[in-house]
């Protein structure tokens, strides 16, 4: 199934032309990574997709032009981890998580067992009742994911999940737990766009890569296809060198100096 389709994609920012004429379909059941330097315009396209931006071109969603949804039925569908957000009150780390719930037509005991079943999921649980405002940054980075992963209980196999840099304050065991998450909710069917800057982990856990440069698309396909010599060197100005992994023959990349 198709879930997204832009066309013609153009975002301008105080007069920068922040987006270019992007063209991009994504489907159900695949994970895909954008990758690229600061600045690319990756965080931009995530917004974009959710109608947070003013845009010109067209987004189709699940076959349905965007500005057809309600905002509460494509809350239901669509949910985004952003960077960073920002909560002061202080709320117990499960209050967050069940914020989520709120655009969905269900028990309030259905909706408890659909956050435990989250918090579970992002190894949250054990800080159900802990004051929110307390939690460290990749605890916090964890229950955001949990309240998003809620919002989408009701997605009936019409599942958007965007990750924007959801690993950034997390350490290696929960960057993993994170991201094969990710996978396992794209193989349930779900389409799933992630804005990462390790390019390992792209390449471990992504079946497709996106790379941004200056608001255009520079390299778009598997991680062999996108993850080349030339195009890193030429992304990133620095040297690396391309070997596969020596047990999932993903690629690795290694990084040797900068030029």
């Amino acid at each position: 199934m198709t879930a997204l389709v832009l066309n013609h994609i153009n975002v301008f920012r105080n007069k920068q032309h922040i987006l270019k004429d992007i063209h991009l379909t994504f489907e159900s059941g695949s994970l895909t990574v954008l990758l690229g330097p600061n600045g690319a315009g990756k965080s931009t396209l995530l917004n974009t997709i959710c109608d947070d931006l003013p845009y010109q071109g067209s987004i189709a969603c699940f076959d349905r032009p965007i500005e057809d949804w309600s905002r509460e039925s494509l809350a239901k569908h669509l949910g985004i981890l952003p960077q960073a957000s920002s909560l002061s009150f202080n709320f117990t780390a499960e209050e967050v998580v069940n914020l989520g719930s709120i655009p969905l037509s269900a028990s309030q005991q259905q909706c408890q067992t659909w956050v435990n079943d989250a918090m579970t999921l992002t190894d949250t649980l054990m800080l159900a009742k802990h004051p929110y405002p307390r939690l460290s940054g990749g605890e916090k980075q964890r229950v955001h994911l949990s309240r998003v992963l809620v919002q989408l209980s009701q997605s009936q196999q019409q599942e958007i999940l965007l990750l924007d840099e959801p690993t950034s304050a997390l350490d290696i065991q929960h960057q993993h737990n994170t991201l094969a998450l990710a996978r396992q909710k794209a193989r349930q069917g779900a389409c799933v766009i992630i804005v990462l800057h390790d390019l390992n982990l792209a390449a471990q856990y992504s079946d497709r890569i996106i790379i941004m440069k200056q608001g255009e698309i520079v390299a778009d396909g598997d991680p062999w296809q996108a993850l080349t010599q030339e195009t890193i060197e030429s992304i990133y100005q620095t040297q690396v060198e391309i070997l596969p992994h020596p047990h999932h023959q993903h690629p690795m990349v290694i990084s040797c100096a900068k030029f």
